[in-house]
């Protein structure tokens, strides 16, 4: 009897990360997926899955509430970790608009926060699984355009601090992905986004399936097309 997969979603209670638990069980994986508050649609999931969806609270901007998620779940070993994090504030504004508080949140949830995570959650993937963040295409600094420039520079510097953890932490022979799944239809991505939740999240679970077991840090899209730093 083969083994079910299991995959750990932190940030699962909308958008992009509920997609990803829903397409992971709808393909026969156990699915661990945290939340910071209850969420009526995860647990609603979990009513279809019987048996397949544990749910956790967990608020990745606190390193104590990560390590306590470790604790629970100490014994585990997990396929993938995949970190979904993150806001976008002052989306139009530059540096000399800006509120402050809003670039410094971003830079904690979508840059320092989901490498902590990973640092404090390394040891529940064994070697040859699979450590994934949801990054953006936006975080490319040779394709920089200017646009969401203040969101843009917090996805880069995510970029960056994984390739810091990714040097610090080879002998764990881990997949490392920064997964930038295109313009999504979310909360965040706003009504005018070119894609829908259907049209990305199949595909970047799919490009997860084909890099695991390839150890090393990939900066890639939906398609598994690398993208340039």
């Amino acid at each position: 009897m083969t083994q079910q997969s299991t995959a750990l979603v932190l940030g699962a209670s909308r958008g992009l990360g509920f997609a990803l638990t829903e397409e992971w069980l709808k393909r026969g994986w156990r699915v661990i997926a945290t939340v910071r508050t209850p969420s009526r649609e995860l647990s609603d999931l979990g009513g279809r899955f019987l048996g397949s969806l544990d749910i956790e609270t967990l608020d990745i901007a606190n390193a104590e509430s990560v390590d306590a998620l470790k604790d629970r779940l100490s014994g585990r070993n997990l396929d993938v970790l995949f970190i979904n994090a993150g806001i976008a504030r002052a989306i139009e504004s530059s540096p000399g608009v800006a509120d402050e508080r809003d670039f410094l949140d971003m830079m904690l949830v979508n840059a320092f926060a989901p490498v902590r995570a990973a640092e404090l959650l390394r040891s529940l993937v064994p070697a040859g699984g699979t450590i994934a963040i949801m990054t953006s295409e936006l975080g490319s600094i040779q394709n920089a355009t200017g646009s969401w420039q203040l969101y843009s520079s917090s996805k880069a510097a995510l970029n960056m601090l994984m390739k810091g953890y990714a040097a610090q932490h080879a002998r764990d022979r881990h997949t490392l992905l920064l997964v930038a799944p295109g313009w999504v239809r979310t909360d965040m991505g706003g009504s005018n986004a070119l894609l829908s939740i259907d049209e990305s999240i199949p595909l970047v679970v799919d490009m997860i399936e084909a890099n695991r077991g390839k150890a090393g840090l990939r900066y890639v899209d939906r398609f598994n097309k690398t993208l340039p730093w």
